[in-house]
């Protein structure tokens, strides 16, 4: 089976190709944590919630509120499960880390949201900064840890016991979430 899909997923990936849209969805989450960098980078130069900034930051809440919580979903339904069924050790104990990864990533931001709540409404404290760039980078790096962990051992493995049949009920399932297909 051919696996380059996930190295090369297409933007316009969808439904039909579930693989291929779960590593567009990595593409975005890179984009989005690409913008909370230059949102941070931005702050500490300017020191102040500017138009801009807000703009960011609703980008920001509006990728993480929406779009991650049903990937994550998409994975806890699909592929987690796909991991768990090859019985092999190594790939159990990567979906049960990647699980707990998910629920680490909630917490984190759960735990950054506020902030980027307050830059949509033009507030922002240069004094509490230096705790929130913190979380901000420990949630970029969570993040950006569990992706790669997925593109280069989890969703190949997950393809390789997926069969056509099960990868179209997989894109049904996960359109029909979305409310695309009824």
């Amino acid at each position: 089976m051919n696996t380059t899909v996930l190295l090369h997923p297409s933007p316009g990936a969808g439904f039909d190709s579930p693989f291929e849209m779960l590593a567009a969805c990595h593409e975005r989450v890179a984009r989005m944590l690409g913008l909370l960098q230059r949102l941070r980078a931005h702050l500490q130069s300017t020191g102040r919630a500017d138009t801009p900034a807000g703009e960011a930051a609703r980008d920001v809440m509006r990728y993480f509120d929406l779009a991650a919580p049903h990937h994550h979903q998409d994975e806890e339904r699909h592929i987690f499960p796909a991991l768990r069924e090859t019985g092999d050790a190594a790939l159990i104990a990567l979906a049960e880390a990647l699980q707990e990864d998910h629920r680490a990533m909630h917490d984190a931001w759960q735990g950054i949201r506020p902030t980027l709540a307050d830059l949509t409404q033009g507030q922002w404290t240069l004094e509490r900064s230096e705790n929130v760039f913190e979380q901000w980078q420990s949630f970029e790096a969570l993040y950006q840890q569990h992706a790669r962990r997925e593109d280069e051992v989890a969703y190949p493995a997950a393809l390789g016991q997926l069969d056509e049949t099960r990868r179209k009920a997989m894109g049904d399932e996960m359109a029909y979430r979305r409310g695309v297909r009824g």
